[in-house]
């Protein structure tokens, strides 16, 4: 099947993406184990002539969330990445709320892991909120730079939109989520705080950067695979929906 431009607003057929659902089920799957594997655990690497850097390990993952959300906006188009952002959105809040209930359950006499079992998965109330907001903005302005850029690049050079969405959708997730979890708490200054934030956006988007000739093969061999190329010419950027 040839590759087809296709504008927002032109008929597609429902169910006609043979690959969609598993870009979407990965994209929720790697950010629901960012949340549960990686954001717990504080690693550390030895850098030449800098020593011990301490780093948080889901930061490894979870900035994949972003390339699978570059990838969804620029394949599929904006409307469909907003259905998965949602799909993300309402799958960290459940897993929020099972983390809530199965740790507040009392354990049996002969069940000796229960403080083991907080520690990994209790979850911080204000820790939470703060996630799912920062996700959820982040996202949004990631897909929007996004597809906003396709259009005024006319499709070319993905290696900015990548980038420049990345620029602003980790800015906006880093300004969002570091104030309101930390910004007040035990053992956090402001100064502390402006540090950690503009430390892990620079390495999220670095990380994107190393990721780009990736995400340029995945594009490309998706838009073979489905056919078309779609732009978001005309298309409602509200983020308060979720139907197609």
């Amino acid at each position: 099947m040839n590759e087809e431009r296709v504008v927002v607003g032109q008929e597609l057929e429902r169910g006609a993406f043979r690959w969609f659902d598993f870009v979407m089920a990965a994209f929720v799957t790697i950010l629901l184990l960012s949340n549960v594997i990686g954001a717990g655990k504080v690693a550390v690497i030895t850098l030449p002539f800098v020593g011990e850097w301490p780093f948080g390990a889901g930061i490894l993952f979870f900035p994949l969330s972003y390339v699978i959300g570059d990838v969804l906006t620029e394949v599929y188009g904006y409307a469909r990445a907003r259905r998965v952002i949602w799909a993300g959105t309402a799958a960290v809040l459940f897993m929020a709320f099972m983390s809530f209930v199965v740790v507040a359950l009392p354990p049996a006499p002969s069940w000796t892991n229960q403080a083991a079992y907080e520690v990994i998965f209790g979850q911080v109330p204000r820790i939470v909120l703060a996630s799912v907001c920062a996700f959820w903005a982040g996202e949004f302005a990631n897909a929007y730079v996004m597809a906003r850029m396709k259009i005024w690049t006319g499709g070319r050079h993905l290696w900015s939109r990548t980038i420049g969405s990345t620029l602003v959708g980790q800015g906006v997730d880093s300004l969002i989520f570091y104030p309101l979890a930390f910004w007040g708490a035990m053992g956090w200054t402001p100064h502390l705080v402006v540090v950690v934030l503009f430390t892990q956006w620079a390495l999220k988007v670095g990380w994107e950067v190393l990721l780009t000739p990736v995400t340029y093969l995945i594009v490309g061999w998706l838009k073979r695979a489905e056919g078309v190329d779609v732009f978001d010419e005309g298309t409602n950027f509200t983020p308060f929906r979720a139907r197609v």
